[in-house]
C-alpha cells in the first residue's frame, strides 16, 4: 500500500521544473513535425487502450490475489495469530475488512489509470504485477505461519 502511494505521488515529480533566469540570447528549440496524413494519437489509442485484454487480466489477478489474502488473513486470525499491518479489530469485522481489500484493488486500478493517462505504460502494467505478487506472497505467508497456541497456566 505504501509502495502504491509512493508511486502515485511521484507522478508529478517529473513535472516540477526550476525556473531559470531569462537571458537575452535564448536559442529556439527545434520543432519536430508529425508526418502528414496520419493521426499518430489515434494510432496509439487503437494500439493500447486502458481496458485492453492484458490490463483486464492483470486487474482480475489483483482482485483474485486480494481475495486470497482476505481468506488467508481470516484463517490466520481463527488460528489465534495477530495481524501485523492492520488492527485485529478491523480484520475481525469481516465486512470492513472486505471493503479494505476491495479498496486496495480499486487503488491499484486507479494508480494504473494514472500511469496510463500520463503515458507511463510500463509502470501501468508493473503496478498490477507488483501488487499481484505482494498480495499473493502475503497470503501464502499467512497460510505458512504456525498456529499460535496460547500458554496454559497450571
Amino acid at each position: 500500500m505504501i509502495l502504491l502511494l509512493a508511486l502515485t505521488t511521484s507522478l508529478g515529480a517529473g513535472e516540477v521544473c526550476a525556473q531559470a533566469p531569462e537571458t537575452e540570447t535564448q536559442t529556439p528549440s527545434p520543432v519536430v513535425l508529425a508526418p502528414v496524413g496520419k493521426n499518430q494519437t489515434q494510432d496509439w489509442i487503437q494500439v493500447h487502450r486502458f481496458w485492453d485484454k492484458k490490463n483486464a487480466l492483470l486487474f482480475a489477478g489483483v482482485g483474485a490475489a486480494r481475495t486470497f489474502d482476505y481468506f488467508s488473513t481470516l484463517n490466520m486470525r481463527r488460528r489465534g495469530d495477530h495481524e501485523i499491518l492492520l488492527t485485529n479489530d478491523l480484520v475481525d469485522n469481516h465486512a470492513a475488512f472486505a471493503v479494505v481489500e476491495a479498496a486496495g484493488t480499486g487503488v491499484s486500478i486507479g494508480a494504473s489509470y494514472l500511469f496510463h493517462r500520463y503515458g507511463h505504460h510500463k509502470l501501468e502494467r508493473w503496478t498490477s504485477i507488483v501488487h499481484f505478487g505482494l498480495a499473493t506472497s502475503g497470503a501464502v505467508r499467512n497460510y505458512c505461519l504456525k498456529t499460535a497456541h496460547p500458554g496454559t497456566t497450571p
